[in-house]
């Protein structure tokens, strides 16, 4: 390394970001520790690869000494400790040329040095190494479920040589979206997946055939920022238990390595953008799940292998005692708001668009993201309005979920800057309930059918404010949905105290797994209501991976640590459930042909009106407690084109219901394309041989059952 440092007379241009081109005239500045250095790009944060050395820059507010120190690969102990010279600090940043260093041989870090009053949440230590906060890369973490969980992280030096070629994201309007939420790990890790790579994002890339026939045409990764799965690693009934899900980050700006089936040692995610480019290639965006409320650094107890080490204070909210406030439940939470660290969260989703060309993100907890430093929320977040407004954004696809674990609940009242879409928590309750045949849900479950617009008011959110969802990954399955009455998530190792109790979930009349006919052909109806109703609703509908084949999690609703079977999609239900994925497709095909229910059409020519309901007939809307059958109509017209009507009635009371239909235009019929109650499986799709009415206005509802019917012309 030294050798190479002395033969460097390459210059470079402090503050502008580009190195000169082999000019020998010029000659660095210092040396230090054996190596030549010149002050660096000062508004260039982590570290950048020059070609003709690498930028150093990071920023403390408290700092009173940085020093960079240099790695071989896998190495305990630095083989370079180089100090910034005050000349080399302008405001609150350092910043550093080193030449002569090959990025592929070393890995670093930092030591900071400053006031140590945990009272005022200062926590400066000259003895932690620091994962520098703009990490492109983290070492040690290449080979999943190996390390000792917490150990101090080494970055690396990444270059960005990816060949994106013609390419063209999809930029698909927001309410064309199916978003297909899935594991980047569970979905390919079981046997049964039949992939070369399980478990990693070839692996996945692998299956893009299987997502492009299903239909669905964005995916929603679930935390693929780097995190160390041996958090709080533990045994529980002779299962190994790791930080599975990986809700809590170490690195903002790294994608996690054990997720590459290969080691990337300087390659910046290729594997990544790989699938990425192929997702795009087949007409899918890509959707990150990114968790800005909080680090992995947790509380008092926790590590401290970054942020507590640069400016605790500035990066947590803290109470007046120096304490952590704790609004994500994970012990601390990111102060978001203060200039800094908004300024981090700004560069990091900009990062991820430009070099990754990711089309949206999904941000956990979001209305943390809304908090003042003190915790309490804000009226206009700036956070929340600069990531609106952002140019560089400015296609991308925002979705918040709009509560946290601090009590702040926001679902319709999220600072949205007309930009922000929602995860709709209150469509999963309210169908979860009124599906399964509870009283009094009637009026709240039309709501959310028609787009929920007592929640979003569509002339100022227009018609994809709405993110639908009966499942996600934090909670029942939907096979589990219609399984269980109660969570089972003893295998976590807390007495079955985690999770949610508020499921609305119902057995059919047996707790788990049973062989009886009746009740399994009852789930398996409903489960196909539930499909049938989110794909026909107005919003952006999302779907849990697995939920199309039947995949259970055998009652556990927060399996969020168990790297094993009860995670892992067996692909062999594909097989036994073929039925229940074929209806699932159709569903999504259905929705794909019409565009009425996007919201994507002007009036329609017969002079329905754009959304309308009823009860037992047209007449009927308002609901009495008892009431359990709904229907709703969705129409319109392209222009120059025909109507596009779509019925949904829904039967959700154990007998059968007759139901009065609107009067279709003249000349013109209704057809039953989907039907629920029908006897065997393959009889629920009819369309293509549909059977008219006997009676034109008047379809019966078989007991707890839907049907989608639509207009066609009769003459």
């Amino acid at each position: 390394m030294e050798e190479k440092a002395k033969e460097s007379n390459m210059g470079y241009i402090s503050g502008s970001g580009r190195p000169l081109i082999a000019d020998t005239s010029l000659k660095p500045m210092d040396r230090i520790d054996g190596f030549y250095v010149r002050p660096g790009a000062f508004g260039v944060l982590g570290a950048t690869d020059m070609g003709v050395g690498v930028n150093f820059t990071v920023q403390s507010r408290g700092a009173t000494s940085v020093e960079l120190l240099l790695f071989e690969r896998k190495a305990e102990k630095p083989f370079a400790t180089l100090k910034f010279p005050e000349t080399y600090k302008v405001g609150y940043v350092y910043s550093m040329i080193v030449f002569g260093l090959n990025i592929e041989e070393f890995e670093y870090a930092y030591r900071l040095d400053g006031p140590y009053q945990p009272e005022k949440g200062l926590l400066f230590d000259k003895t932690k190494l620091l994962l520098d906060p703009y990490a492109k890369a983290v070492t040690g973490q290449s080979e999943w479920g190996v390390g000792t969980g917490w150990g101090h992280y080494h970055a690396r030096v990444v270059q960005n040589d990816f060949d994106w070629g013609k390419y063209r994201q999809p930029m698909l309007p927001m309410e064309d979206l199916v978003i297909y939420e899935l594991h980047v790990r569970g979905f390919t890790k079981h046997s049964s997946s039949k992939v070369e790579n399980p478990g990693t994002f070839l692996g996945l890339m692998e299956k893009v055939p299987y997502l492009k026939d299903l239909g669905v045409n964005a995916v929603e990764l679930m935390p693929i920022f780097e995190f160390d799965e041996m958090r709080d690693s533990r045994e529980v009934n002779g299962n190994h238990l790791v930080d599975y899900w990986g809700y809590n980050p170490v690195s903002f700006f790294s994608p996690n390595t054990s997720y590459a089936a290969s080691t990337e040692y300087n390659r910046e995610g290729s594997e990544l953008k790989r699938l990425i480019s192929f997702l795009h290639e087949n007409g899918m965006e890509v959707i990150l799940d990114v968790v800005f409320n909080h680090t992995a650094e947790g509380d008092e107890k926790g590590p401290f292998f970054s942020f507590k080490g640069f400016d605790n204070n500035v990066y947590y909210m803290l109470t007046p005692e120096g304490r952590y406030y704790n609004f994500s439940g994970c012990g601390n939470t990111l102060n978001c708001n203060h200039p800094m660290v908004q300024q981090m969260i700004l560069d990091c989703l900009r990062y991820w668009v430009t070099m990754y060309r990711v089309d949206g993100f999904r941000f956990d907890l979001a209305s943390i993201l809304g908090r003042n430093e003190d915790g309490s929320p804000m009226n206009k977040p700036p956070l929340l309005q600069s990531l609106a407004m952002d140019s560089i954004l400015g296609h991308v696809k925002l979705i918040a979920e709009a509560w946290d674990a601090g009590g702040l609940y926001q679902v319709g009242t999220f600072p949205a800057w007309n930009r922000w879409a929602e995860w709709n928590g209150m469509y999963r309750d309210h169908l979860r309930s009124f599906l399964k045949g509870d009283g009094g849900m009637a009026k709240d479950a039309v709501n959310r059918i028609m787009g929920s617009p007592d929640l979003y008011d569509p002339e100022i959110r227009g018609s994809n404010a709405s993110v639908n969802f009966i499942t996600c990954h934090d909670g029942f399955t939907l096979n589990d949905l219609y399984s269980y009455n109660q969570k089972h998530n003893e295998e976590n190792g807390w007495k079955n105290t985690d999770g949610s109790d508020d499921n609305r979930s119902w057995n059919c009349g047996k707790e788990g797994v049973t062989r009886d006919p009746q009740i399994l052909k009852l789930r398996r109806k409903l489960m196909r209501n539930a499909c049938a109703v989110l794909l026909c609703s107005r919003g952006v509908p999302m779907l849990l991976a697995g939920d199309e084949f039947c995949n259970s999690q055998g009652g556990n609703n927060n399996p969020y640590c168990q790297d094993n079977e009860i995670s892992w999609l067996n692909w062999n239900q594909l097989k036994t459930n073929r039925d229940m994925f074929e209806f699932f497709r159709y569903m999504i095909h259905f929705r794909h042909c019409h565009p009425a229910l996007r919201g994507k059409l002007g009036a329609a020519l017969c002079g329905f009106p754009e959304i309308s309901w009823q009860g037992k007939t047209p007449m009927e809307q308002s609901f009495e407690w008892d009431s359990r059958v709904i229907g709703v109509m969705f129409a319109g017209a392209p222009k120059g084109g025909t109507d596009d009507v779509v019925f949904v009635a829904v039967n959700a009371f154990w007998e059968e219901q007759e139901m009065k239909l609107p009067k279709p235009p003249d000349r013109s019929g209704w057809r039953v394309c989907i039907d629920t109650g029908e006897e065997n499986p393959e009889d629920c799709i009819v369309e293509g041989r549909e059977i008219r009415l006997a009676e034109e206005n008047k379809i019966v509802l078989k007991p707890r059952s839907v049907q989608i019917l639509t207009v066609v012309r009769t003459g």
